[in-house]
């Protein structure tokens, strides 16, 4: 696809990290500066700008060559995805691609949404990758306001999730809104099962968590047995990064392709967006964060797996910092990630 940054092959004399990561020394740009990043990040305290931060990962060239853990968190220590868990749901349908069993250009198959005369039936899959469904719901995370997120998570939607976003009206005709929001996510998770057939979670391992040696993934599913992949996939760091290489490999592992060609880059193409949103979107990772080119898979509280090919670099951020330092962390991130090449 034209103007996106081709993604580096993993050299030759490196070894895929599926049991273990190879690792290096960093290349740095500005070592001082990194170092004024790190103390803001790991020795402030935890009350401090940019709360707790956890871990912080650089891959460059399929290496390891940066990890640093704070406030009590080892590489052992499982994180949560938050909303990173939605570019691992993207992987899913990939792979359902993949296998000829879902066509995310096709009306998506929601029962919901079949009765004659429904306008939510013309919404795709594409649609939904692109948050661009045009269905209402409010992506807010303030306690005690109006929040569909909220509801859907841990009020009356948590037992079946998807069908809580599926059974929100339509705000606008599909295709010409953009607007974020995680239940699409959950209506996209339980279309991925449908489209399988079988035991999900077991076609997660084999197809995903296993190939890459990510042992410690760990989703969650709601009472009906929804893959909460709007919020909910547990991870090391370093399993993260894994997840983040197989994106930056353009879907190939250890020489198998995982994923369709060209899926990588749909993932990273810009959706449309109507004026005045300032962060840029593709099919369900985010733009931009670090450079022109970089794409990313962001979750709340600042989970953070930041791809950028130019530089054949991934950097992984986990932690947790309160919402109100959500402008401040972006910014801290994005320098951090300016400071490997």
């Amino acid at each position: 696809m034209g103007g996106l940054p081709p993604l580096p092959a993993q050299p030759r004399d490196v070894a895929w990290p599926t049991r273990d990561w190879p690792t290096g020394a960093p290349a740095v740009r500005d070592r001082a500066r990194l170092d004024g990043l790190l103390a803001r990040a790991f020795d402030a305290p935890a009350e401090g700008p940019l709360g707790k931060t956890y871990a912080l990962l650089a891959v460059q060239g399929g290496r390891l060559t940066f990890e640093r853990y704070g406030f009590g968190a080892t590489a052992e220590s499982t994180q949560p995805s938050w909303s990173m868990a939605k570019s691992m749901t993207q992987a899913l349908v990939g792979m359902l691609a993949l296998d000829g069993r879902l066509d995310v250009a096709a009306p998506a198959d929601v029962p919901e949404w079949q009765a004659p005369g429904d306008p939510r039936a013309a919404i795709t899959t594409d649609q939904l990758l692109r948050m661009s469904s045009g269905l209402a719901f409010v992506e807010d995370y303030v306690p005690g306001s109006v929040s569909d997120v909220l509801e859907m998570l841990y009020g009356s939607g948590k037992a079946d999730t998807a069908a809580y976003a599926a059974g929100r009206p339509l705000a606008h005709p599909p295709g010409t809104f953009w607007s974020y929001a995680s239940g699409t996510t959950n209506i996209v998770a339980r279309l991925a099962a449908k489209a399988h057939g079988g035991d999900f979670a077991a076609y997660m391992r084999e197809r995903l968590f296993q190939p890459l040696g990510m042992t410690s993934a760990t989703p969650k599913f709601d009472a009906v047995g929804t893959f909460i992949g709007s919020s909910f996939c547990f991870c090391t760091p370093r399993d993260f990064a894994r997840f983040g290489l197989l994106y930056l490999r353009d879907g190939v592992w250890e020489g198998r392709r995982l994923l369709p060609e060209g899926w990588v880059d749909y993932a990273r193409t810009p959706t449309f967006q109507q004026a005045g949103v300032t962060d840029a979107y593709g099919a369900h990772w985010w733009l931009g964060l670090g450079g022109p080119g970089s794409f990313s898979a962001n979750g709340y509280a600042g989970q953070f797996i930041v791809v950028c090919p130019e530089r054949d670099l991934i950097v992984v951020r986990n932690g947790d910092t309160p919402l109100e330092a959500k402008d401040a962390l972006r910014a801290w991130m994005a320098e951090a990630v300016d400071c490997f090449g």
